[in-house]
């Protein structure tokens, strides 16, 4: 039987470049940073403190789960920046959205209201997109959403 997700990857650029902006800019925690094996793949996940049931792996496109053509295909798509990465959640998503911004986190969606939420949209260094969602549960109907 299935107990749940454990594990997701996300596609970097940069792993160290990545390990940075998730655990200094976002304020996940480092899980695992070491080298497997005698081809040297690197492993390097992070997650947040309050959810240690799941990590993110953050994974430069190659060998041994890629061949170089489909590696080099991914990348561009990184690069590109149409590559969405999943949603994190917060309890205040206007006071995440300024911090973050004051952290030089990029947004290309400012808080919103929506019908499941507030929802900011960022990227990550590499390109990535993710939604930073405050569910609907959480809101305060007399908060000012701007």
């Amino acid at each position: 039987m299935i107990k749940g997700l454990g594990l997701a990857t996300v596609w970097v650029l940069d792993q160290d470049s990545a390990k940075a902006f998730f655990t200094e800019k976002l304020g996940l925690e480092e899980r695992t940073d070491m080298t497997l094996g005698e081809g040297g793949m690197r492993w390097v996940t992070v997650g947040a403190k309050d959810q240690p049931e799941l990590q993110l792996t953050l994974m430069v496109p190659g060998p041994p789960s890629l061949d170089p053509e489909s590696a080099e295909q991914l990348r561009a798509l990184v690069a590109k920046g149409v590559l969405g990465a999943g949603a994190f959640t917060t309890d205040d998503c206007q006071a995440e959205y300024e911090r973050l911004s004051a952290d030089g986190v990029t947004f290309i969606q400012k808080p919103e209201k929506r019908p499941y939420g507030v929802e900011a949209i960022f990227r990550d260094d590499s390109g990535n997109w993710y939604s930073l969602t405050q569910p609907s549960e959480r809101l305060d109907d007399s908060a000012d959403w701007r």
